[in-house]
């Protein structure tokens, strides 16, 4: 009984996250008896309201792999600071190996304006209007997690009020 309340729980939680699938690639290991094929995946999940998280899965067949980068993208969640116009209070910039992310806020009406896993990751937080631009590499899990560690780099207005003791009304004046 106790088991089957989970379960329901869980199932709950998975309508709330929207996933996406940003990369599959096969990868192979040379093993004594030959090489073994497995499949990674990348994958996204959002939840459209600030949450959104990456993970990577790796098992022999693509179905597995992919459950595998849901539950890990499911640990690794990051909230998004959003403004009431659907966008980023600041600029941001994040870095992860080779790879940078630059995201800027923009007016209302202007869209997602960014490529590869950054429009993704973008789209699944709910953002809006925003522009980005991918720096360096190429490499799509990295330019996801610059991009997460772009996310965790916003400040929130109350605590830059805050840290100068300035009242947080003056920010908006």
């Amino acid at each position: 009984m106790n088991t089957a309340k989970r379960k329901t729980i869980r199932k709950q939680k998975n309508k709330v996250f929207q996933e996406k699938v940003i990369q599959i690639s096969r990868v192979t290991k040379v093993c004594k008896g030959g090489k073994k094929l497995a499949f990674r995946v990348v994958i996204a999940i959002g939840n459209e309201n600030g949450q959104v998280g990456v993970g990577v899965g790796k098992a022999d067949d693509v179905v597995n792999a992919i459950s595998k980068g849901i539950t890990d993208a499911k640990r690794n969640l990051t909230n998004v600071i959003l403004t009431k116009t659907k966008t980023i209070p600041h600029i941001v910039t994040g870095d992860f190996g080779a790879c940078s992310v630059l995201v800027k806020p923009a007016s209302q009406g202007t869209g997602v304006i960014a490529g590869s896993s950054i429009r993704i990751l973008l789209e699944l937080a709910g953002i809006k209007n925003i522009v980005a631009k991918q720096l360096g590499s190429k490499n799509l899990l990295n330019n996801a997690r610059a991009t997460i560690c772009a996310f965790e780099n916003i400040k929130n207005p109350m605590t830059v009020a805050q840290d100068r003791d300035i009242p947080f009304e003056s920010f908006y004046d």
